[in-house]
């Protein structure tokens, strides 16, 4: 376990906040959530409390006492994939020789804390963009020391988070990458940056750093690397002050007018963007996490519920636009918290949040259609004690690729119904502990339902719950869910259904609040006090229809030191297993595996991505990928047939660490300031990975 270090320290050490997280990251990535008053203080029932008496009967039964990790010299790269290529004929590895469930047979990478994107032999990878590339017509070099608000909003954005690869018809070899820009580390960002007095320079710097990114990529057939291509009439970029159009029930409401906008309808900018997903009919979705943390002097208890601050904040932007002020504009707050959807077929198109999908801290928010087309998009809100939801829409996906269909689906997120959700375990509460034993049963496992919180219909909108409008529950989704008695997670993050099986897992990262004083216990779905690790549930929605309003649940994989008796794999041999800490963003490969990309890892080593099997024999086995550079977090991720992407983000974000005092030299080496990017890996003998 790292030390939790104070906020200025040496660069290049490992201290961290609650949760695995440096003090850098959570002053800059969420507003130091961790150490503020837990915005839930309802007494709704503790996930833990559920979980702890759900474990698979399979699991401790088949638990071996000791790890033994059969792990390989992973092959270490800055920059490209030629060292490794290199490293990997000279040791005459051979992937596709390697046990394990199609898909994941690999030699692990052995936990470590190299600073390079760490890969198993055999394969090779290569930075395919950075922060502050040029991608549109235009845009001028990086230029770290004299960087403006107007290149970088030509450029590559800030700290890439969630990301989507999208066919391009007609252009053989190259794809569309959608990539978010979660948050800005102006300390890493600007040398000599004083956090007290910041410029208007680096603040619009910043602004023009956050939001999206689309920049067509081409991947070379012969190596297996693949490089954004600048200047293409699809690249875009999408900053905090880009116009947006609030759509759906919420959209006009006297909650969302502000002087700039009496309409509630038109909003500049996106912030905070996380994890997200895409969708059916080509547009992609982004969630939009710690929004509280730009917005200063506040006073009420809605506020409070969302964590937003009394004081200044951070960045101080509300210097710069008294919007981010929200004792001069109260309701600006309103119009962030949503998830957003994007065109990025369309560069004039006008990206949207959607109202009827709620406002929170979304994590992600991926779509599957019920057997008649409606669209079902799942959704966490990233804080310890929170919610996860569910929206069913009412209005069926048209297919084609005619204007009219494709505005018909872009509004197919405005009408239906919103829901949360409530566990119920199948065990006494006196067999949860919180040490994470199984209960008598010998499983963690239980029912659940999906409450609904309002519906939205072309005619208006109906509340479901007592004592709230419509348009509250919309804006204020937070206390709606408090009202229902939704059961409380373990920070929900990225959720995902199957698309071989249907089945949908729910990244719990952690929580070490839980059991703690004053603090909700551990329960069947949670089963862990100070759960440091955390977990993943997986849901069977009842008839395995995705528009049901039951669903049972067990626990998947219960994370940490597989030493750990509390630790669980889906019943696979605990010898046999990478040790994984603090699950976040989750993707499918086309075998069915899951990946996991971490944040935050408790056991002493970087951060990664993991491939588990979630069917057959071999369900539960788990062998880590890659590892991620010195403070930083593993993001993305997209599992391809022939290549495996991630977005490597906020590297050497190191309390103590600044431009003159780097922790990391990742990617272009040292005297280079540190810069996240997105990387390529691939098979060096131009096989499928895994396999």
């Amino acid at each position: 376990m790292r030390k939790l270090l104070p906020l200025i320290g040496t660069p290049g050490t490992t201290g961290t906040h609650p949760g695995g997280r440096s003090a850098l990251t959570c002053r800059f990535r969420c507003g130091d959530a961790c150490f503020h008053e837990v915005p839930n203080t309802s007494d709704n029932t503790y996930v833990g409390d559920v979980i702890a008496g759900a474990l698979s009967r399979r699991s401790m039964m088949r638990a071996a006492a000791v790890v033994t990790v059969a792990t390989a010299t992973g092959a270490a790269v800055v920059g490209t994939g030629a060292a490794e290529a290199a490293a990997a004929e000279a040791s005459g590895a051979r992937t596709a020789t390697t046990k394990g469930a199609r898909g994941l047979r690999f030699a692990p990478v052995a936990p470590n804390t190299t600073d390079a994107v760490v890969i198993p032999p055999g394969y090779g990878q290569n930075v395919v963009v950075r922060w502050g590339e040029p991608i549109l017509r235009g845009a001028p070099a990086f230029d770290p020391e004299n960087q403006t608000g107007e290149a970088q909003a030509g450029q590559f954005g800030y700290n890439n988070d969630f990301l989507a690869l999208l066919p391009l018809p007609g252009e053989r070899g190259r794809q569309l990458l959608v990539a978010n820009h979660e948050y800005t580390d102006e300390i890493l960002m600007f040398r000599g940056y004083d956090a007290e007095n910041p410029t208007r320079d680096q603040v619009e710097v910043a602004w023009a750093a956050h939001g999206l990114s689309a920049v067509v990529v081409e991947g070379d057939h012969r190596t297996g690397m693949l490089a954004a291509v600048p200047r293409h009439p699809l690249n875009r970029r999408v900053t905090a002050t880009t116009e947006f159009r609030l759509t759906g029930p919420a959209a006009g409401s006297d909650l969302l007018k502000t002087s700039a906008d009496p309409t509630g309808r038109k909003v500049l900018g996106t912030l905070n963007n996380c994890s997200g997903g895409t969708t059916p009919w080509g547009t992609t979705l982004h969630g939009e996490e710690n929004f509280n943390q730009y917005f200063a002097n506040s006073s009420r208890a809605t506020d409070k519920r969302y964590g937003i601050g009394t004081g200044a904040t951070e960045r101080k932007w509300e210097r710069f636009d008294r919007r981010f002020d929200v004792a001069q504009e109260p309701n600006e707050v309103h119009r962030f918290g949503y998830v957003v959807e994007f065109d990025p077929y369309d560069p004039a198109s006008t990206p949207r949040k959607h109202t009827a999908l709620g406002r929170f801290k979304h994590e992600a928010a991926t779509v599957r259609l019920t057997e008649d087309g409606r669209p079902v998009v799942y959704t966490g809100d990233d804080e310890r004690f929170d919610y996860f939801y569910k929206f069913v829409g009412s209005k069926r996906m048209k297919k084609g690729a005619s204007r009219a269909v494709r505005e018909h689906n872009l509004s197919l997120l405005d009408e239906g119904t919103l829901y949360v959700a409530r566990l119920t375990g199948d065990s006494p509460a006196t067999d949860i502990d919180g040490s994470g034993k199984l209960p008598a049963d010998g499983a963690f496992d239980g029912s659940g339902e999906w409450i609904p919180l309002a519906t939205a219909t072309a005619d208006g909108a109906v509340s479901h719950v007592d004592g709230m409008t419509a348009d509250e529950v919309f804006v204020f989704t937070r206390l709606a869910g408090d009202k229902v008695g939704a059961t409380k997670m373990d920070r929900p993050e990225d959720i995902q259904p199957s698309p071989h099986t249907g089945k949908v897992y729910v990244v719990l990262t952690n929580n070490t609040n839980r059991g703690r004083t004053g603090f909700a216990a551990a329960d069947e779905a949670n089963p862990r006090n100070s759960n440091k690790h955390g977990h993943i549930l997986e849901l069977t929605e009842a008839r395995g229809r995705a528009e049901a309003t039951a669903f049972g649940w067990s626990l998947f994989l219960v994370a940490g030191d597989p030493n750990d008796p509390a630790t669980y794999f889906a019943g696979f041999p605990k010898d046999k297993v990478s040790p994984i800490s603090c699950p976040d963003n989750v993707a499918f490969d086309p075998h069915g595996n899951l990946w996991i990309s971490t944040d935050g890892n408790q056991l002493g080593s970087h951060d990664g991505l993991f491939g588990v099997a979630t069917k057959g024999e071999r369900r539960g086995e788990l062998k880590q990928f890659l590892t991620v550079p010195t403070g930083a977090e593993t993001c993305g991720p997209i599992v391809q047939d022939r290549r495996v992407l991630v977005a490597v983000q906020h590297p050497g974000e190191i309390d103590g660490a600044s431009v003159e005092k780097p922790a990391s030299v990742w990617p272009d080496g040292p005297g280079k300031i540190v810069r996240p990017a997105v990387v390529a890996v691939w098979r060096t003998d131009g096989c499928d990975v895994g396999v």
